[in-house]
């Protein structure tokens, strides 16, 4: 008798791109993420400031700028046109 495999449908339904259009739901869960990171960022931020040890504290800063750049990943897959026009500047701002 074989065994059947369990989970082999999960593997299908992976998506390649965000979808164009989001739910009420996800968009509360994104809100969440958003805040769960912002918040993460500022108290690593503020406690790798009041921090004597310096191997503390730039693990402390490390982790508050991992948690700045998902934020800001989460916010450029919300807004692409605000994403485009940053990348714009920031090649001006190169030259």
């Amino acid at each position: 008798m074989q065994q059947q495999q369990p989970n082999t449908n999960m593997n299908m339904n992976i998506m390649q791109q965000p979808p164009q259009v989001i739910s009420s739901k996800d968009l509360m869960y994104i809100k969440d993420m958003l805040s769960w990171n912002l918040l993460a960022a500022k108290k690593a931020n503020f406690l790798a400031q009041q921090c004597q040890d310096q191997q503390v504290k730039a693990e402390l800063e490390q982790c508050s700028q991992m948690h700045q750049q998902h934020y800001n990943k989460l916010l450029n897959y919300l807004s692409p046109s605000y994403s485009q026009q940053q990348g714009t500047q920031q090649q001006t701002y190169q030259q």
